[in-house]
């Protein structure tokens, strides 16, 4: 058995047959494991460590706010830290008068979307529309009501029987059109294809849409094209949908923005956030609302959910802190220059190697695709693990990537993720890509 397998024997892993080092300590964009070994943290774990690992004063926010008190029940009381992180936290929301519901996990935060999609079309005098439009190619998470909008089927196959399943429409996916077509003269059909399932399943009985700004761990940092959001915005608008941005990966400055739907000058109606509000310090993750629709809701009654460790306490607590450093340090500017450095980077590093397909990306997120022939864009087959063995190879060497399967058509397709700290240097983007240029090499 390897070393770093079941130190005790007793840990359910996610994936039990590989090897867990056991980490003593991580500062900045490096881990270190017991036996000395150093890792460099190029994703961030998911796509989680933003401000980097060994921030003191998170953790002595942390600390503080435990000794004070950790638990209190969300329909008893309120704290401190939940006003002025939530009051914090309208000032950066794109939302009008925002409202923040505060869960565990990005599931969380995107079944507490998709269920107050449901409550406002009924307050709403709406009560047919109960269907959430999402993408093929999505990922929004592991709760049955996100695993239902996402558009992942080796998330989904095994569990079908249980779900209330979803519509779905293609993906932003220029590498790959789901239609044939090149942008510009596709006339954004990739838009269109809402409007077409709207009227396909009935505009009366659709609530909402959801979607990542930016495609994440599925497709790999696919990036839309500029027109794609505010056409989206006015088909949602058109039909009475409510759209939701999930921002559970993007949100807090991974993109060079607070959130990535800034980008495009969109607003919606509900963001989800998560993996960066604590950078990994604390699960914690946010629905926000528009103001209107909450008033809505409360007018009626109550919103019918809620999670026993909602509205924590220590949550608030690590998310200010977290919030606060991202300001000081000016981390979300840095990473809009930063990204474009490591884009720069990684073009020069792999952009030759025949296996590489795509390099695309925004801020400090970036997918690396490969594929078996370069002309023809034919993945690899999916027996052959490409990805997940230059992940595992990379990981040999020190380098943590993130990588994805599935992209081309839900089983064929390999992709790894870049998506650093924000704390990166010069010097250590350099030894990143020199890393993963070796590894892409072996596999």
């Amino acid at each position: 058995m390897n070393r770093y397998q079941h130190p005790f024997g007793h840990v359910f892993y996610r994936r039990p047959k590989y090897p867990h080092p056991m980490i003593e300590r991580g500062e900045g964009v490096y881990l270190y494991d017991a036996e000395g070994h150093r890792y460099l943290d190029a994703s961030g774990g998911a796509i989680v460590a933003n401000i980097g690992h060994g921030v003191r004063e998170v953790v002595e926010a942390m600390a503080d706010q435990a000794a004070r008190v950790a638990y209190i029940h969300p329909t008893m009381f309120t704290s401190q830290p939940l006003e002025t992180y939530a009051q914090a936290l309208a000032e950066i929301v794109p939302l009008s008068d925002a409202q923040f519901y505060f869960l565990c996990s990005g599931s969380e935060a995107v079944e507490t979307a998709v269920k107050l999609a449901r409550q406002a079309q009924l307050v709403r005098g709406e009560a047919e529309r109960h269907l959430v439009i999402g993408r093929w190619g999505s990922y929004h998470g592991t709760t049955l009501g996100a695993l239902a909008v996402t558009g992942k089927p080796a998330m989904r196959n095994v569990f079908m029987p249980l779900l209330r399943d979803m519509p779905h429409i293609p993906p932003p996916y220029c590498y790959r059109c789901p239609f044939g077509l090149t942008h510009p003269m596709c006339e954004l059909r990739c838009a269109e294809a809402l409007e077409i399932e709207i009227r396909r399943v009935g505009a009366g009985n659709v609530a909402a849409f959801i979607a990542e700004p930016v495609g994440g761990a599925t497709l790999g940092a696919v990036m839309p094209p500029p027109e794609y959001w505010p056409r989206i915005r006015r088909i949602c608008d058109k039909y009475g949908l409510l759209l939701i941005a999930d921002e559970v990966m993007t949100g807090f400055g991974r993109t060079g923005r607070w959130f990535a739907i800034e980008h495009w000058d969109v607003v919606p109606d509900v963001i989800t956030m998560g993996k960066g509000t604590t950078g990994g310090y604390f699960p914690l993750s946010i629905t926000a609302v528009r103001g209107e629709w909450v008033e809505a809701i409360m007018a009626q009654g109550d919103f019918i959910h809620g999670g026993t460790f909602s509205h924590h306490a220590v949550g608030a607590a690590v998310g200010l802190a977290t919030l606060h450093y991202l300001q000081k340090h000016e981390l979300i500017t840095a990473v809009a220059r930063k990204g474009e450095l490591l884009g720069a980077k990684l073009q020069s590093g792999l952009g030759e190697l025949p296996c590489v397909g795509d390099i695309r990306g925004i801020g400090l997120m970036w997918g690396v695709e490969f594929v078996a022939d370069r002309a023809t864009k034919t993945p690899f087959p999916p027996e052959r693990h490409f990805a997940q063995r230059i992940a595992d190879t990379a990981f040999e060497q020190g380098l943590i990537l993130y990588p994805g399967h599935g992209s081309v058509d839900g089983v064929a397709g390999d992709h790894v993720m870049i998506a650093p700290p924000f704390v990166i240097t010069e010097d250590q983007m350099d030894e990143l890509v020199a890393l993963l240029a070796k590894a892409v090499k072996q596999a």
